[in-house]
């Protein structure tokens, strides 16, 4: 099984060297350094993986409106940077998607948290989902939505959770019996699902088992791991993970010039944010109980329909004020890092700055732009570099090269370098950060659709063989209660039909095969159903005849009037 898809979103290999240690599928470098997943000897991007997520989701969809679904608002982490965006609007285009808007997380879920609040608040939505970890500050009320400051950790989530237990059960594992399971991927990936099964249910108890049979073997024979685990000691494993939390909640408050004590509302996200630990934390921090009235798992959901229907114009009198979670500059001369926009800025935005050559008779510059916070830009993350050619020879300091930063209301950003004496002008939206080029994205969108095909041929393959199943079995069940009642010929002739309907069952057959064997079974148990009415219009006459006699009004045995009268029911 693949999960935890999203902590490789965007991502190079040489950034997901934790993440590959807590996986138990296959994870390679690709040629353009992208991360790819191995599944079943095929080579998949995660937006590939994300897109057979949402082409599910797009199905249902269709299946429950009864009509075509091609446009989507999805909801991505707060602090995804802008490849992690991209990879995410991919993953949309290659299930068959536009995606009209991205909206960060928290956002949603204040959005849907803050649409029915008539005065202002000042709110915190704690997000602690499975593969990441988000913070905003938000205000809300009159159906304005605008966030003040966001921060998080796209390392940190409810699976780093799952893998301290994981870590756990294998070091108590090695003590017991001396085997170290770490090798096995089949074995990991109960030990995975068991980690998940204990961490929840130690969120309402207080201990659980973990019981895992035939778990491995060795020369001596099998080996089963059954361990308990209390809630204090999950706490104890992930209590610094836990309190790691804490710092973006710090900074955010910092970056929106609040302390805790101003912070009206917290809204908890994210099925982890079931955790007591968690809600603990987040009270002692904030110095109030968590707003317990939104299900976490689907708030954020609902936010997403919200500004769907404000951007279908459905929803009025909704305004939503999102910020870029990350600053954004270009190198500067000695290394340095000029930031444009600093993070947080309100978003859509536009920001320019002029700037110079740094050598004399410079004819071009390449203006290399980055995300991040810190003070030198080989630190940060490069999103794209891009040459400014044409430049007339002059002085250094004289040439005056306006370079412009966009960011629209997705968080993904566009920039552009024009010399302001020929005006030439280089622009670049920033797109490739995926690693996935149009005609990769073209080619995979071809193949999801392929997916599609086979995906509904086997369901309807499914479908056919538990048809034809249900249909043999009763047609068994019916013959043998009343073959006496049938002459050898129509014995014969269903008994053939019964035995083609077995066969068609056998191996891989398609579904057009077993839906004509359907229709066989069915014509030929025609003849038993005519003989069993005969049988019953027969044994009917008199009135101790059949299930029709006997009852007030019934048309039973011979010589019933046409006319049908009513029995009246008098109550005593």
């Amino acid at each position: 099984t693949v999960f935890s898809i999203k902590r490789f979103m965007g991502r190079k290999y040489a950034e997901v060297n934790e993440e590959m240690k807590m996986v138990p599928y296959e994870v390679e470098r690709a040629e353009n350094g992208d991360v790819r997943v191995i599944v079943e000897g095929k080579k998949y991007s995660p937006p590939e993986i994300s897109a057979m997520i949402l082409g599910k989701l797009k199905q249902a969809a269709e299946d429950y409106l009864g009509e075509k679904v091609d446009r989507a608002v999805i909801t991505v982490p707060a602090y995804f940077n802008d490849a992690q965006r991209q990879a995410t609007k991919d993953a949309g285009r290659i299930a068959g998607l536009t995606v009209d808007r991205l909206v960060n997380e928290p956002t949603a879920a204040a959005l849907a948290y803050g649409l029915d609040k008539k005065k202002d608040q000042t709110i915190a939505v704690y997000d602690f989902g499975g593969g990441t970890f988000d913070i905003s500050i938000l205000e809300v009320g009159e159906g304005v939505v605008e966030v003040k400051a966001t921060n998080g950790d796209t390392h940190l989530g409810g699976d780093n959770i799952d893998q301290r237990i994981i870590d756990w059960l294998l070091e108590e594992f090695k003590k017991d019996q001396g085997i170290n399971l770490g090798n096995d991927p089949m074995a990991m990936q109960r030990l995975k699902e068991a980690a998940e099964k204990a961490k929840i249910e130690l969120s309402s108890a207080q201990e659980t088992d973990i019981n895992l049979p035939f778990i491995t073997a060795d020369a001596s024979g099998p080996k089963h791991m059954n361990i308990k685990l209390a809630r204090p000691k999950l706490e104890q494993l992930v209590e610094d993970l836990v309190q790691r939390s804490i710092g973006p909640c710090r900074q955010a408050l910092k970056d929106a010039g609040l302390d805790a004590k101003q912070i009206d509302e917290v809204v908890l996200v994210g099925g982890q944010t079931r955790m007591p630990a968690i809600q603990k934390v987040v009270k002692d921090f904030f110095g109030k109980e968590p707003h317990k009235g939104v299900n976490p798992d689907e708030v954020v959901a609902v936010g997403a329909a919200v500004q769907g229907g404000v951007l279908a114009g459905d929803v009025k009198d909704v305004l939503l004020l999102d910020v870029t979670p990350l600053s954004l500059g270009i190198e500067t001369l000695g290394g340095v890092a000029t930031k444009l926009i600093e993070r947080n800025t309100t978003i859509p935005t536009r920001k320019s700055e002029i700037f110079s050559t740094a050598a004399d008779n410079q004819t071009s510059v390449e203006v290399h732009v980055f995300q991040g916070e810190r003070e030198m830009a080989r630190d940060n993350r490069t999103l794209g570099k891009f040459h400014l050619v044409g430049i007339p020879a002059a002085p250094r300091g004289m040439p005056q090269i306006e370079v412009a930063f966009d960011i629209d209301a997705n968080g993904i950003v566009h920039v552009s370098a024009k010399d302001l004496g020929t005006g030439k002008e280089q622009k670049i939206t920033i797109t490739a950060s995926s690693g996935l080029n149009d005609s990769d994205i073209d080619r995979m969108v071809k193949e999801a659709e392929s997916h599609r095909s086979e995906d509904q041929e086997r369901r309807r393959q499914v479908e056919a063989r538990n048809k034809l199943d249900t249909l043999i079995y009763q047609t068994e069940k019916t013959y043998d209660e009343h073959k006496e009642k049938l002459g050898p010929d129509e014995k014969g002739e269903l008994e053939r039909a019964i035995a083609e309907a077995k066969k068609a069952l056998e191996g891989e057959q398609s579904a057009s095969d077993m839906e004509a064997a359907a229709e066989r079974l069915t014509k030929a148990s025609h003849k038993l159903a005519e003989v069993m009415y005969r049988q019953q219009q027969g044994g009917g006459a008199g009135p101790a005849g059949g299930p029709t006699g006997g009852g007030a009004g019934a048309t039973s045995g011979a010589g019933a009037s046409d006319e049908v009268i009513d029995a009246e029911y008098v109550e005593k």
